[in-house]
């Protein structure tokens, strides 16, 4: 007899187990036709819709703007990801990806009953604009973007989207012929295709966030100051890059479109001829062409100092029409968004060590001269003076005999100020001084790198940020410890609730101290780590730094370099 009530326990519970499960859209009218996605389960009553490869536009003609889609008849199963965009590999020796890639992936939580009204995050991949993929590299298991842990423990509905990126996404003639800011145009369809659709899926379309990391957080930066994007969204998030990183501009666009013609035998001494030949070349050629150049530049950097930073050539273009004027100056355009910016301590680390590779070795000894040629190559426009008075303002904790250790960290701390935390520290700035009611949040993210084998000096890595803020700790948690667990679940607080009310400290999770915003005269920034208390909350980041870069820095006069642009035209 107990066997049998034992058995019909077990039968009821499985019963009721399977009805425990949690809402689930099924199939969802867009504009384009009807999709249906695939349903993961996260926890009792807990799961997430799916939608992988969702098309935001048509397949986009050789440096054209996105056209809207043609649509479909019957159900896309959006069940796979999509290729990225054309790019190169990693080790650039062939070309990966397609033509045919303005797709999008949605993640959407559902609890007991189908979910609306949610906020709607849209992530932009970072890559310097040269490579990258809404669904990037699987780290053990899901991509590095997978947004199921994000949308689940924040209750927000997760965008991944792709963009053209390299000689396909930002070749430029800087005038009306090519103008540039293909992949820019790309994402701002994309933002655009949320707004409209984004409803049939439970989100709500006038709550969007758009964030991303490193050239992402650049593209995040543009969208803002864009004039294209008023009212799109409502707030912004970027994670080491603004518009203003120097490596986030080209400001010579027609001499990289030259270079490339050279390699793909389009040399022409007609521009007009030059861009048929462009235009008729082949796509998987053209990309190639668009590598970074390792070598060139090794042989180049004997010659004058080579920074790492040279090599990033791909870049979106002030070209009148998305982008109208110098980034500086298109702050007006952003006063009505919520702002949140922050980087990681040694963003610049990586880059550090290409530039003055003694940095990273154990026995390594890393010279006031690899400092000096350093400072040479990061301000090359200034002259000698430059060097000079960046050199003392570095120098000037040293004291007389400086521990090896204290040198090798300032390398990377002149790559982390130069390329990344000044820019975002004026970015801060100028949306406070220029903001409407909107309000503004500054980080600085410094989490002990994970990465085996660098100095016992270095702390958080560039893009060492994103795997916390997707959840990989909770995901694949065999790799991570408790405090990695910490971490990850403080970050999807703050940017959750960012996204849901515009101050990360307000909304449905739990912070373990409140973040005060930035504003014109008061200037606070969270630190965040695995041990957020109430010391973590600072002021005034690296003020000395900032002060000399967008004061003392900018104030010399520019040199003119005749021989350059003579070897341009």
């Amino acid at each position: 007899g107990e066997q049998v009530t034992m058995l019909l326990v077990v039968v009821l519970f499985g019963i009721w187990l399977n009805s425990a499960s949690a809402a689930k859209l099924g199939v969802v009218q867009t504009e384009g036709g009807q999709v249906e996605g695939k349903s993961h389960r996260m926890g009792l009553f807990r799961s997430v819709d799916v939608f992988k490869g969702i098309p935001f536009a048509d397949v986009p003609g050789k440096w054209e703007k996105p056209k809207p889609h043609p649509g479909w008849s019957g159900i896309l199963k959006a069940t796979k990801y999509r290729d990225r965009c054309l790019q190169v590999t990693l080790l650039q020796t062939k070309t990966q990806g397609s033509e045919d890639c303005l797709y999008l992936n949605i993640f959407v939580p559902q609890g007991r009953s189908l979910s609306t009204n949610l906020p709607v995050m849209v992530y932009l991949f970072g890559g310097a604009f040269l490579l990258g993929a809404s669904n990037d590299v699987a780290i053990l298991g899901d991509s590095l973007y997978d947004g199921k842990e994000m949308a689940d423990r924040g209750g927000v509905i997760v965008i991944t989207v792709n963009y053209r990126v390299g000689t396909l996404g930002f070749l430029s003639t800087g005038d009306a012929r090519l103008p540039g800011n293909y992949g820019l145009w790309d994402q701002h369809a994309a933002i655009s295709w949320v707004r409209r659709n984004i409803e049939a899926f439970g989100g709500n379309p006038d709550n969007m966030t758009i964030f991303g990391q490193s050239a992402g957080a650049a593209s995040v930066s543009y969208q803002m100051l864009s004039p294209y994007n008023k009212g799109l969204f409502r707030r912004a998030i970027t994670q080491c890059g603004v518009a203003l990183s120097p490596w986030a501009l080209q400001k010579k666009p027609m001499a990289l479109t030259k270079k490339i013609a050279r390699k793909v035998g389009c040399s022409r001494t007609d521009v007009d001829e030059m861009i048929t030949c462009l235009k008729m070349s082949d796509p998987v050629g053209l990309t190639m062409a668009g590598k970074i150049d390792v070598c060139e530049t090794l042989s180049l950097s004997v010659l004058s100092a080579g920074v790492v930073m040279d090599l990033l050539e791909f870049a979106p273009v002030v070209d009148g029409d998305f982008i109208p004027d110098e980034p500086s100056k298109l702050f007006h355009n952003a006063a009505q968004f919520d702002y949140m910016a922050g980087v990681n301590s040694m963003d610049g680390h990586i880059f550090a060590g290409v530039d003055v590779p003694s940095i990273n070795q154990k026995n390594g000894n890393t010279t006031v001269d690899d400092v000096k040629g350093l400072l040479v190559g990061l301000t090359k426009e200034k002259g000698n003076a430059a060097v000079s008075s960046a050199y003392s303002v570095y120098s000037a904790h040293w004291g007389s005999a400086p521990e090896p250790a204290v040198v090798k960290k300032t390398v990377a701390d002149i790559e982390t100020d130069f390329l990344f935390l000044v820019p975002t520290q004026i970015a801060l700035q100028l949306h406070a001084n220029n903001s409407s009611g909107a309000r503004t949040y500054s980080y600085l993210f410094n989490m002990k790198t994970r990465i085996p084998g660098f100095p016992r000096w270095v702390e958080a890595e560039h893009a060492e940020d994103l795997q916390y803020l997707f959840g990989k700790p909770f995901s694949t948690p065999l790799v991570y410890f408790p405090r990695h667990r910490d971490l990850s679940g403080y970050m999807i607080a703050y940017w959750t609730n960012f996204a849901r009310t515009g101050d990360p400290s307000r909304g449905n999770s739990k912070v373990p101290v409140p973040w005060p915003p930035f504003t014109k005269n008061h200037r606070p920034y969270l630190i965040i780590n695995h041990k957020i208390s109430k010391s973590s909350i600072s002021y005034d980041l690296r003020s000395d730094y900032v002060t000399y870069w967008t004061e003392t820095y900018s104030s010399l006069p520019t040199i003119k370099r005749e021989e350059e642009d003579e070897k341009e035209k």
